[in-house]
């Protein structure tokens, strides 16, 4: 059975910065895009950065150039390095990966549990 779960997050001053890490486990073989979203008090969740098995990058553009993602394919990690935090950057995140394969074959649509990120003003 795969899972996905995240670690990192907490209370940090704005301005400061965090570092979210995400790990999957299970027996696997492939991962294919994996992302971070993040669901705000009173609003849907949104996309924050994705990054595909080859590297290539996506940000939202209220995380351009505060956020970096980064994976290691060999360890099925997904990192989220987080800068200049605001307190508007408050949320769960969470981690997703689209496509996993294991010895069963294809999965599809896997969420960690999240994480609470909480920047103080």
């Amino acid at each position: 059975q795969v899972q996905l779960v995240e670690s990192g997050g907490g209370l940090v001053q704005a301005g400061g910065s965090l570092r979210l890490s995400c790990a999957a486990s299970g027996r696997i073989f492939r991962v294919n895009t994996m992302a971070w979203y993040r669901d705000a008090p009173g609003q849907q969740r949104e996309l924050v950065a994705r990054i595909s098995s080859g590297g290539r990058t996506n940000y939202a553009d209220f995380v351009k150039g505060r956020f970096t993602i980064s994976r290691d394919n060999a360890k099925n990690t997904v990192n989220l390095q987080m800068s200049s935090l605001k307190p508007e950057d408050t949320a769960v995140y969470y981690c997703y990966a689209d496509k996993i394969q294991t010895d069963y074959g294809w999965g599809f649509d896997y969420w960690g549990r999240g994480t609470q990120v909480t920047v103080s003003s």
